[in-house]
């Protein structure tokens, strides 16, 4: 019964679905295009050095500036756009799974199913790994594609490292979105706080190194953890599993806590 809630969740996100897998390839084959004009440019290697260190630091632009390959897509994809797409994502399917289900009054026909509750949010949360995984995949394969395209030499097994992290990244906040529609009636709750937590936390990851006070912060941030510049500096392993560890354990809260209160009705 868990496999029939994993497939019926998949089919009915399936149009949104094809949307965001299109429009992570359109996406990034439109930036990927527009390398072969910066690639190997000392006068604009010599531009991206005197930006300030605060933009540096919150795109990802490192020693090797945005003239490599591995260096443009870490600033122009790795450091916000495909972050925010994934998160995007895994928070909106996160809330509407349960959450919205229950504002729509549609939670009772899925309650109706000889099963647990919890067993149905675990469900939920496969469905919502899913889409995120997919979108990843999907992601993982274009840019694969762009690069042997456009020249931009990509490191295949950083570029998966790099998806990865995005898969960890967007299981956190978008379990921790199902979690809270789980144990609270409200759809606003479910997609405020995890983007609000998300919002801080990439601010800590990005700033940490040149506000000082921020600097013990930065072991909170899943964007720390798990590595930033991916393409160029690759992920850390161990703070991928700690973020994994994270996202389980919101999801598990989630699906105990779902047992312990009144379902909402229209």
């Amino acid at each position: 019964m868990p496999a029939e809630l994993i497939r019926r969740g998949l089919l009915d996100h399936r149009r949104a679905l094809v949307g965001w897998c299109l429009g992570i390839a359109g996406y990034t084959l439109m930036t990927s295009s527009i390398f072969p004009s910066f690639k190997g440019s000392p006068d604009l290697t010599k531009l991206v050095e005197r930006y300030p260190d605060a933009l540096k630091a919150l795109f990802g632009i490192s020693g090797g500036g945005i003239s490599t390959g591995a260096g443009y897509t870490d600033a122009e994809l790795f450091s916000l756009m495909l972050p925010l797409i994934v998160l995007v994502l895994a928070i909106g399917s996160g809330a509407r799974t349960f959450a919205g289900e229950e504002d729509a009054g549609r939670l009772e026909l899925l309650l109706a199913y000889p099963l647990r509750r919890r067993s149905a949010v675990l469900a939920k949360g496969a469905a919502v790994a899913a889409e995120v995984v997919l979108v990843c995949v999907v992601g993982f394969c274009a840019l694969a594609v762009w690069s042997a395209v456009f020249g931009m030499g990509l490191s295949m097994g950083r570029l998966a490292a790099a998806m990865a992290s995005l898969v960890a990244l967007g299981l956190l906040y978008g379990w921790l979105a199902l979690a809270l529609g789980a144990a609270v009636p409200s759809k606003v709750l479910a997609l405020g706080v995890p983007a609000a937590f998300a919002a801080a936390a990439y601010l800590v990851g990005g700033l940490h190194t040149l506000a000082g006070w921020l600097d013990p912060f930065r072991v909170f941030s899943p964007f720390w953890l798990v590595g930033q510049s991916p393409l160029q500096n690759g992920v850390d392993g161990r703070g991928i599993l700690v973020v994994l560890a994270a996202a389980a354990v919101a999801l598990g809260a989630g699906a105990l806590l779902v047992e312990r209160r009144d379902l909402q009705t229209p």
